[in-house]
């Protein structure tokens, strides 16, 4: 049986003759995480993706297809910053539970590092997953640079990487919280924390807004997502700083307007009227589910008890916003103590690990 492997096109629009391999490639995408996590929380549906595959300004993305007639088998896809000296590209690889262990997976890998070679990346980054009952798995186990965390070593996804000479540079907690019913009590603790305030705390303020930030802030914001790439724990792993500006703000929130997506956002605004720090919140269109993404304090602002305040006060928006949302998903660097503090005492708990991989 013949397996033919082929960069995936990305169509004008779905629902069409030209849409329908793209559409194959979310599908078989969608399978693998669901064989991974029991669900397809995690998955994004085409018209999500469908944006972010035409419009490479900061982000570049290539995608490759495994083909067995007219059956999308396996995806391999390669993702890079844009930023000038930039020297990594992510790879993500994954194949039908069906056909896995006939070397479909290898070939993907290959055909990803040829093309992230030849776009000038240096260094190759990856994830796997593994759920909660992958972390039972007798045997060796692998531990990353930093944390406390390990996984076992015959985990499938830590098999694949160490047999292609990637090594293991960071393990990430994956928590979720379940806020069904909970938003009262957010709302009662945010007021009891912003009550009990110093003065020097005080003199921050909380603003928040959906989808679109205030112009006002665009600036100071693009400094916060920059420092978010780069101030984070990434133990072993090598991070690639990234450009931002007002524009780049914009292009991410339309983005995620075009893919269906509401995001919620609180900053802490300092006395001067600059963002001290900012925290994310992603609803998926369709889904149940929250995604927990950026949450960041800026150095020269801690040491205020920020983060909780940001992240109780998007949690109030949430409630306001859309209530029927029952799940909250997270993933920290097993070594930030700190931010997994803050999620502990929120009620978050671990629902499964991923780590990362890289080779030179």
């Amino acid at each position: 049986m013949s397996i033919d492997i082929r960069p995936l096109d990305a169509p004008e629009r779905l629902g069409t003759p030209d849409a329908v391999e793209f559409e194959a490639y979310v599908e078989l995408t969608a399978q693998v995480e669901e064989s991974v996590w029991g669900h397809r929380r995690f998955s994004y549906e085409a018209a999500e993706l469908l944006p972010e595959f035409h419009d490479d300004r900061y982000t570049g993305r290539q995608a490759f297809a495994a083909w067995d007639a007219d059956r999308c088998i396996g995806r391999a896809e390669v993702q890079w910053e844009q930023s000038e000296g930039a020297r990594t590209a992510e790879i993500t690889v994954g194949v039908a539970a069906a056909e896995r262990r006939r070397g479909i997976g290898t070939a993907l890998l290959r055909r990803a590092e040829v093309h992230a070679r030849s776009i000038g990346r240096e260094v190759l980054t990856g994830f796997s997953d593994v759920p909660p009952a992958g972390l039972e798995l007798a045997g060796p186990r692998l531990e990353a640079p930093d944390g406390t965390g390990s996984i076992p070593a015959a985990d499938p996804g830590a098999a694949f990487a160490t047999r292609h000479g990637y090594r293991l540079g960071q393990l990430e907690r994956v928590s979720g919280l379940t806020v069904t019913g909970r938003f009262d009590e957010f709302r009662s603790l945010l007021a009891e924390r912003l009550a009990a305030r110093d003065a020097a705390s005080a003199a921050y303020r909380l603003v928040g807004w959906i989808d679109r930030a205030p112009e006002e802030l665009l600036d100071s914001l693009a400094v916060a997502h920059a420092s978010m790439a780069t101030d984070p724990p990434a133990g072993g792993i090598t991070i690639d700083e990234e450009a931002w500006d007002a524009d780049r703000v914009r292009a991410g929130e339309t983005l995620a307007l075009a893919g269906g997506r509401t995001t919620l956002v609180q900053a802490a605004i300092a006395p001067d009227g600059a963002v001290a720090g900012y925290t994310e919140l992603s609803l998926p269109p369709n889904s149940v589910a929250v995604f927990q993404w950026d949450t960041i304090v800026l150095g020269p602002h801690r040491g205020h008890r920020l983060g909780m305040l940001l992240k109780l006060g998007n949690l109030v928006r949430l409630g306001e916003t859309a209530p029927e949302r029952s799940d909250i998903y997270t993933w920290n660097a097993d070594e930030n103590e700190h931010m997994l503090a803050i999620n502990i005492a929120l009620g978050f708990t671990p629902r499964g690990m991923s780590a990362e991989w890289q080779r030179a």
